[in-house]
């Protein structure tokens, strides 16, 4: 049976027909308390864990045994903040007039797939152009490999702010997008444009609250939305009961989105340490994304790879953004955990574990940033981010303990997801 599984998975997910599957681990990780238990046997029945038993255990003749003996288990990381459709590149910025939509579909199958490869069982895509809603539906019926998706569709920007569409076109091509494109100037666009989400599949409401990085446009720091527009977004959102997450680099931006009520802050590059209490008064999280920023610093110094615009910005703002989180962290502000994959590599998540505590954090606790808070965040946390019965399957495993080695959490060597294995 074993050897019939391992030949198996070599052509793809296994879905084992077998009455349980027993995950025999050397060590297991509680996410909740941050203790390592020694010799356990996580059983799996359907999608989610039946038990966790003491010691090597196995079961009859028709269930599955995993041998994890040497390996460290963890359940399935949650990435906060990712673009799935598409990946940084020297064409990105041509890419949007030569691909068709099917392109860039068939393109995000390939992101989607390494991210789950890399252990990221759940991700919130935070912007794309509607693909990323098609993704979600594909993966959530079995016919894409890939995580399980939370996306906010589209995001919300302002009249030539970062996310307005026609940014960088020429004059006939911009046309004046509203709030159906995600494009607001106004309380009364700003509800447009959230219900507009919600129409077209959104799962959670992300704005641009200030100007970006890679968006071609000069600013990458001014706040683009007033108050006002933002309480109408997060009020409308609430509505729903969909989460808000505002991507922010300059301070007064940020400083608006706490007070108009969203809840993650993406990026937070130039955050001021009054905003920083701010976070922690009204429990505002922030994902660092310090992927993104190396990134972005070190695509600055290839020539070409961006626009002159474009660089100039990120050199300015990529590098600072693991300085702000280690000053952020020891502020006490709550941290969730996001790469924004897309502009850093996909499959590569598992490099900010490691960025996360070059800046002060222990590596439990940057563990528990991408397991049980952001489950409690997505409001999955009876479901995700534990290695609890009753939980959804999704478990990985890592060849060392990564609290002695943060970097063998990039290398994740068995995934699960819902009870199906997709590596071993």
């Amino acid at each position: 049976m074993k050897k019939l599984l391992a030949l198996a998975v070599l052509f793809g997910a296994v879905s084992v027909n077998a009455q349980d599957i027993y995950l025999q681990c050397g060590s297991i990780v509680d996410t909740e308390t941050g203790k390592i238990s020694k010799e356990k046997t996580i059983v799996v029945s359907g999608k989610t864990i039946k038990s966790i038993q003491d010691g090597f255990v196995g079961g009859s003749e028709e269930d599955t045994i995993i041998d994890l003996k040497n390996k460290t288990v963890l359940p399935g990381f949650i990435d906060m903040h990712v673009h799935i459709e598409g990946e940084s590149s020297p064409t990105r910025y041509l890419d949007r007039f030569t691909k068709n939509p099917a392109d860039v579909a068939f393109q995000s199958t390939v992101y989607a797939e390494r991210t789950l490869m890399a252990g990221f069982t759940t991700v919130r895509d935070l912007g794309g152009s509607g693909v990323n809603i098609a993704l979600r539906n594909a993966i959530e019926k079995g016919i894409v490999k890939g995580p399980r998706i939370f996306t906010a569709g589209k995001t919300i920007a302002s009249t030539g702010g970062h996310g307005d569409p026609t940014n960088g076109m020429r004059e006939d091509l911009r046309g004046d997008p509203g709030p159906k494109e995600g494009v607001v100037n106004s309380p009364e666009d700003a509800k447009k444009a959230v219900r507009q989400r919600y129409k077209d599949g959104s799962d959670v409401i992300k704005i641009t609250a200030t100007g970006g990085v890679m968006s071609v446009a000069k600013n990458g720091q001014n706040p683009q939305f007033t108050i006002e527009e933002i309480k109408a977004i997060t009020a409308t959102a609430g509505d729903y009961g969909m989460l808000t997450a505002a991507h922010a680099h300059g301070d007064e931006g940020m400083r608006r989105a706490v007070l108009g009520g969203i809840k993650t802050i993406e990026h937070g590059t130039l955050m001021s340490e009054e905003t920083m209490d701010l976070m922690v008064e009204n429990n505002t999280y922030l994902v660092p994304t310090i992927s993104a920023g190396k990134a972005a610093a070190k695509m600055a110094d290839i020539p070409g790879f961006l626009p002159p615009v474009v660089a100039k910005k990120a050199r300015e703002i990529g590098p600072v953004s693991q300085i702000t989180f280690g000053k952020a962290y020891n502020k006490g502000v709550p941290i969730a955990f996001g790469t924004d994959a897309g502009v850093s590599p996909h499959g590569e998540n598992g490099k900010e574990f490691g960025f996360m505590h070059e800046a002060g954090m222990p590596i439990m606790k940057t563990i528990q940033a991408a397991t049980v808070t952001n489950a409690g965040l997505l409001d999955m946390a009876n479901e995700l981010g534990q290695l609890k019965v009753g939980f959804l399957a999704d478990i990985v495993a890592v060849a060392e303990d990564p609290t002695k080695n943060v970097a063998t959490l990039e290398n994740v060597v068995f995934v699960m997801k819902e009870g199906i294995i997709y590596k071993e």
